[in-house]
């Protein structure tokens, strides 16, 4: 029996995503897949899809970034502030300082919030991992798509948007557990929910969520004093909102009581505000969920890739990605190694926006003004 599918794409599909959404529905126990309009091809379940089962957990359908996310806030200065080539210096320059870039150097890591050094996660390896490699990541930037973006609204407001995960432990717990799973005919491996294995799997992803949300705050944080020691700026904690885009769920729909796995998607309930980020050099947006039944509650969690890394990485060279951010305060020293997440290298915000009405409603607009990345 094959899963319901239902589309919010933008344009038509590839045959290598067709093939991809053939094989998750067709996967026993998948009941619903919703694609959204960022999906895209990557390991075993496409980026940008929602998966809902009855009984089983898919760890492959919510990815190896467990509790990847956004947290915002606006603060209180207008854009002017940054207008200044020497004052976005200094910002740029101080989040190298505060937030450091992949790993704390380990004899000066922080400790773990109580919470999460307390609770166990799995066998002695997993939590040999999160006394290491947990501590020397928790509140430092990652690689790749993860990012620190100062934006401007239609008011001329500045915000703070941070993009981060749970780094390496997600990838560690997601390995784990699939390594004790069985496989489905179709390839991917699932655990039972109510067996041993597939609620210590469900316990190793909530603590990763909290890692990742509580490694935000921490940059967030960071970054807030580093505005009120520079030029005096305040945040305001009443215009926080913050989101995860993977994650596995216990959620009612349609009368049906469901696991729903969302890889790379928000999970937005009618009047829940959720943010969806563009590119280095587009526009981001913060939103507010309908609630569309077909989309299991769900909505897009950014631009989407259009090229891959690689892809991007031949075609793109540094002159196209300067020119695809101008107006963008950045790190010029590494131009060559952010042309994989230039502008082109994703789909047109614009057009996932309009694939989306029925999911969404745009509650602001915003531009970037300075780009904070670890390449």
């Amino acid at each position: 029996m094959t899963a319901h599918v239902a589309t919010f794409l933008p344009d038509g599909t590839s045959a290598e995503l067709r093939a991809a959404l053939a094989r998750l529905a067709r996967t026993e126990d998948v009941v619903h897949v919703a694609v959204m309009p960022d999906a895209h091809v990557a390991e075993e379940v496409c980026v940008g899809t929602v998966t809902a089962t009855t009984r089983r957990i898919l760890p492959a359908a919510v990815g190896g970034d467990i509790g990847c996310g956004m947290v915002a806030v606006r603060l209180g200065a207008s854009a002017d502030l940054l207008a200044d080539r020497d004052r976005a210096a200094r910002l740029l320059s101080g989040l190298y300082r505060c937030i450091p870039h992949v790993l704390h150097p380990a004899a000066t890591a922080p400790e773990l919030p109580d919470d999460l050094r307390e609770a166990p996660i799995g066998d002695g390896a997993l939590e040999a991992m999160k006394r290491r490699e947990g501590r020397m990541e928790f509140g430092t930037l990652g690689r790749g798509n993860h990012f620190l973006e100062v934006q401007r609204d239609d008011e001329e407001a500045l915000w703070l948007l941070v993009h981060s995960g749970s780094r390496a432990m997600g990838p560690a717990i997601r390995h784990h557990f699939e390594g004790r799973a069985e496989r489905d005919p179709s390839g991917l491996a699932f655990l039972e929910a109510d067996s041993e294995v597939g609620r210590a799997y469900l316990d190793a992803a909530a603590w990763a969520g909290r890692y990742a949300r509580a490694s935000r705050a921490r940059m967030l944080d960071a970054a807030i004093s580093l505005f009120a020691d520079l030029f005096g700026a305040m945040a305001d904690p009443g215009t926080r909102l913050e989101v995860d885009h993977n994650h596995v769920r216990r959620e009612a729909h349609s009368g049906r009581e469901l696991w729903v796995h969302r890889k790379g998607a928000m999970g937005l309930p009618a009047g829940d505000p959720g943010v969806v980020p563009g590119s280095m050099g587009s526009e981001s947006f913060h939103v507010e969920g309908r609630g569309h039944p077909e989309a299991l509650d769900s909505s897009a969690h950014g631009a989407g890739r259009a090229l891959s890394r690689t892809e991007a990485r031949r075609r793109i060279g540094q002159r196209q990605l300067l020119r695809e951010a101008e107006g963008v305060w950045f790190d010029h020293r590494i131009v060559d190694r952010l042309r994989e997440e230039a502008p082109s290298a994703y789909k047109d915000i614009s057009a996932v926006m309009r694939a989306q009405r029925e999911l969404v409603r745009i509650v602001r607009r915003l531009r970037p003004v300075l780009v904070y990345k670890a390449v």
